[in-house]
C-alpha cells in the first residue's frame, strides 16, 4: 500500500474505475496510463497511487519499469460497477480506503453536518493515525459517497447525511407538514407564504428521513392524490426562483458502451419538481392539515 500521503488524493470515482479497467487487460506502465486516460503524467500517477492505496492495483517492477495491472479486489470493484451494484462499490470502499470509511463513521456520529463540521471531527479522530484530512479530502470523499447513493448532500444548505432508508417512513405526512411549518415565511401581520417550492421540501424532508429523493417524489404525489383538496401542486413559469439551488446533485452511471462509467454532476435534480400526469410541479399548498398516508396505495 502506498502510505507516501497522509491525505486521499483528488481523484474523481470515474478516473478510479477507468484506471482499473484499463490495466485489467494486463500490465500497464504510467507512460501507458497515462495515454490511454489522456492526461498529464501527474494526474495520471495521482490516480495510480490512490488506486494502489486502496488496492485496485498492484506494482511489479520489470526491470526498470514500474507497471501495474488490476487485482482481484480491482476486478471485484469493476464487476460491481458493471452490474451497476453501487451499494458494493461503497463496501468495497469502505474496506480499502482508510480516508473514505473514516468519512463515513464521522457522518454517523455527527450528521447531518457542513464540511467544516466534519473535518472537525475526522481531526479529531485522526490525530493517531497516519491520515489526515482537508476540505479537499472532504469534498474528494463525499463525492464517492454521493455519486454512490451512501450519502446524500442538502443542496441547499450543504449538510451531508447518509441516506439509510430506501423509502419515506410512514409517518411521512407529519414530517412534511412539519418541514412545510418550518419554511412558511411570515410576509406580514397573519400573512403567510401558501405555496412553497417542493425542491426546498423535498431535501429539507430527504435530511430529516434520510429517504432517498426519488422516494419523496414518489411518495409526495401519492399523497396529494390521496389527498385532493386538502393538498394542491401547482407548476411554475420557467424562470421561477423554485428552480434554483445552491449545489448540483451528483450521480453516477454506466456509459452506453457499458465498459466503463460515466459520471456527471447535475443541479437538474434538486431543480425539478414532481411529475403527475405528465405535468411537472414546482410548489406544493397545504390548505387542510387533516392528511392521511396510506403508504401501501404508493
Amino acid at each position: 500500500m502506498s502510505d507516501e500521503r497522509a491525505t486521499v488524493r483528488p481523484v474523481t470515482l470515474s478516473r478510479l474505475v477507468e484506471l482499473t479497467h484499463i490495466c485489467e487487460s494486463g500490465k500497464k506502465s504510467t507512460e501507458e496510463i497515462e495515454k490511454a486516460l489522456d492526461v498529464t503524467y501527474r494526474r495520471a500517477r495521482e490516480a495510480i497511487l490512490e488506486a494502489n492505496r486502496i488496492g485496485l492495483l498492484q506494482e511489479d517492477e520489470e526491470g526498470d519499469d514500474l507497471l501495474y495491472s488490476t487485482t482481484s479486489i480491482g476486478g471485484s470493484f469493476l464487476e460491481a460497477i458493471r452490474d451497476e451494484d453501487w451499494a458494493h462499490v461503497s463496501t468495497i470502499l469502505t474496506t480499502r480506503s482508510p480516508h473514505y470509511s473514516a468519512f463515513l463513521d464521522v457522518l454517523a456520529e455527527v450528521e447531518p453536518a457542513d464540511l467544516e463540521s466534519i473535518l472537525e471531527r475526522l481531526e479529531e479522530n485522526s490525530q493517531y493515525t497516519p491520515y489526515s484530512y482537508n476540505q479537499t479530502s472532504i469534498e474528494v470523499l463525499g463525492d464517492w459517497a454521493e455519486r454512490l447513493g451512501h450519502v446524500q448532500r442538502n443542496a441547499f444548505t450543504g449538510n451531508y447525511y447518509l441516506s439509510l432508508q430506501a423509502d419515506v417512513p410512514s409517518n411521512f405526512a407529519y414530517v412534511l407538514l412539519s418541514v412545510y411549518d418550518d419554511l412558511e415565511q411570515t410576509a406580514g401581520v397573519s400573512l403567510r407564504q401558501r405555496y412553497l417550492s417542493i425542491p426546498r421540501l423535498r431535501e429539507e424532508v430527504c435530511e430529516r428521513t434520510r429517504c432517498p429523493r426519488s422516494g419523496f417524489d414518489h411518495a409526495l404525489v401519492a399523497l396529494c392524490q390521496q389527498n385532493v383538496g386538502k393538498l394542491e401542486l401547482s407548476g411554475a413559469p420557467i424562470d421561477t426562483a423554485a428552480k434554483d439551488a445552491t449545489l448540483g446533485i451528483k450521480r453516477i452511471e454506466l456509459a452506453d458502451d457499458g465498459e466503463l462509467v460515466s459520471t456527471f454532476q447535475s443541479s437538474q435534480q434538486v431543480m425539478a419538481g414532481v411529475e403527475s400526469f405528465s405535468k411537472q410541479f414546482y410548489y406544493l399548498a397545504v390548505h387542510d392539515r387533516g392528511i392521511t398516508f396510506d403508504q401501501e396505495d404508493t
